[in-house]
């Protein structure tokens, strides 16, 4: 199992200690996650390393905004692969991701 590594700390400064919006962003990235994970999927599946990078890149994006380090440094592995036309390794760090966007539905 991957760890999600959240630091909810980061986040809250994020809002300003604000946490009705710090929810409503943990659940739009929840949201985006789960869509961009399975665009993440298809791509990888097809070996189109274009809408790699744009799905990898979306998640290690949002992410980064929230704390949620274990998800930003797959995305960010996935997203250099990519972009370097090489996509050695990354359908291993798939079932990371997947395991990392159900760990942070749990948030």
């Amino acid at each position: 199992m991957a760890d999600l590594q959240w630091n909810r700390e980061f986040a809250l400064e994020q809002t300003a200690g604000d946490e009705e919006l710090l929810d409503e962003l943990l659940t739009l990235f929840k949201d985006s996650a789960a869509g961009d994970l399975a665009q993440l999927v298809e791509a990888v599946a097809e070996c189109n390393a274009e809408a790699i990078v744009a799905s990898a890149h979306s998640l290690k994006g949002a992410s980064s905004s929230l704390g949620i380090e274990g998800i930003r440094e797959i995305a960010f592995q996935i997203e250099t692969a990519a972009r370097n036309q090489s996509l050695e390794g990354v359908p291993e760090l798939i079932p990371l991701m997947e395991d990392l966007v159900k760990q942070v539905q749990d948030i």
